[in-house]
């Protein structure tokens, strides 16, 4: 190996973990900007979700130029966590409808977080296409095979669609930010546990 190829070998490796930190940075933010997101609606100031990532506001716009690019890039991350964390689940989980049970909250906080998303896209009809596109060939799979492993566990009815309870949840969601009696969570529970084959 000349001694170029050995310092380009070495560069190569400085910048992966630069990468990889650099990734985990975009992660973190994206993390408290969906909590800031769920907590005050995705109108929150900037400044906000800056204070819960513990960076600068300077430091969000480098990444996100604008309010959108950074609304779209929560969803997405949010979509990926929810996708990954379904086989996840079933894998550490005492039982598959627990795992459902698990992921099906994890899909209310992202649909809680999802509000005001139509609103900040009104603009761009293509892009808010593309990504519930996305959600759902992400998440429908990942729903069906929870509601699979519970049914062939014998703890749910078989005969559920994935996209089914995955729209009754969103409609048992809408409106759960705008009234305070309103506990879309407690519904949703309620739901899940209605699911079960009685003993």
């Amino acid at each position: 190996m000349s001694g170029s190829e050995r310092e380009a070998d070495a560069d190569d490796r400085t910048a992966r973990p630069k990468r990889a930190d650099a990734r985990r940075n975009k992660e973190a933010l994206l993390d408290a900007a969906a909590a800031v997101f769920v907590a005050s609606g995705v109108e929150a100031p900037v400044r906000d979700i800056a204070a819960e990532a513990g960076v600068g506001t300077a430091t969000i716009y480098r990444h996100f130029p604008t309010r959108a690019d950074l609304i779209i890039a929560v969803y997405r991350h949010q979509i990926e966590a929810c996708a990954e964390a379904g086989p996840a689940l079933l894998e550490a989980g005492p039982t598959p409808h627990a795992a459902l049970g698990r992921w099906i909250e994890m899909f209310v906080d992202f649909l809680v977080t999802k509000h005001g998303l139509a609103a900040v896209l009104q603009s761009d009809e293509a892009g808010f296409e593309a990504l519930h596109a996305y959600f759902l060939d992400r998440l429908v799979p990942v729903c069906a095979r929870l509601l699979g492993a519970a049914a062939a566990s014998g703890e749910i009815r078989p005969g559920l669609e994935a996209y089914e309870l995955m729209r009754g949840v969103g409609n048992l969601c809408i409106g759960a930010d705008t009234d305070p009696r309103y506990d879309a969570r407690r519904l949703v529970a309620l739901l899940i546990a209605g699911l079960r084959r009685p003993d």
